[in-house]
This record gives structure tokens, sequence and C-alpha cells, in this order.
């Protein structure tokens, strides 16, 4: 019983986290759409699963792959007691998909 009803908490926040962010892993920049949407994860970044904000402001999308890299970091960094090369856990993705949007709408094809 425990089990489903976890299941249905993330259903429900990962529904959540794709209605409220681009279908854009934060890592790597890919895209995703209808298609491959299951491929695109949502991954907490204080790694505590209860941690639900409604604003989802603990959530960023990630690809199975950098989903993966990203546990296997935070393994890796846990075991020698350092944290995670190249990106420290407190610090927000950096990585900024749309910031050239601008530029793009405005040339002339």
């Amino acid at each position: 019983m425990a089990r489903r009803t976890q299941v249905q908490l993330q259903e429900t926040y990962r529904e959540q986290a794709l209605k409220m962010f681009p279908w854009i892993c934060a890592h790597c920049g890919r895209e995703f759409d209808g298609k491959k949407l299951n491929q695109l994860t949502v991954h907490h970044k204080d790694h505590n699963h209860d941690n639900n904000p409604p604003d989802g402001s603990n959530w960023e999308l990630l690809c199975l792959y950098c989903h993966d890299n990203e546990h296997q970091r935070n393994q890796v960094a846990d075991l020698s007691g350092k944290t995670s090369p190249g990106r420290e856990r407190d610090l927000p993705s950096t990585f900024t998909p749309f910031s050239h949007l601008a530029d793009l709408l405005k040339r002339k094809t």
C-alpha cells in the first residue's frame, strides 16, 4: 500500500513539473517532445524526495542519462566525503536554455 502511494505521489509531482518547466534537460539542454517525454525525469535538487514544494523550487527536469550521472556523482562524493566534482549541491543550475531566444527570434531568415 505504501509503495503504491509513493508511486502516485511521484506521478503527481512529475505532472506538475512537466507543466511548470520547459521539456528540456537542465544539464545537457536536450529537448524532448511527446514521444520521448518518458525519458525526462524529475530530479530533487536537495535529494530529498519528500521535499516537494508547490512552486517546484526543489525540482529540475533531467534526461535519464544526466539524472543517473547526477546520482552517481553524489554517491561517489558521499563515499569520499567531498562535494560532487564540478557541481556544488547548494548552487542552482546555471544552464539557461532560452537565454538567446530573443536574438534568434529577431534574426531574419
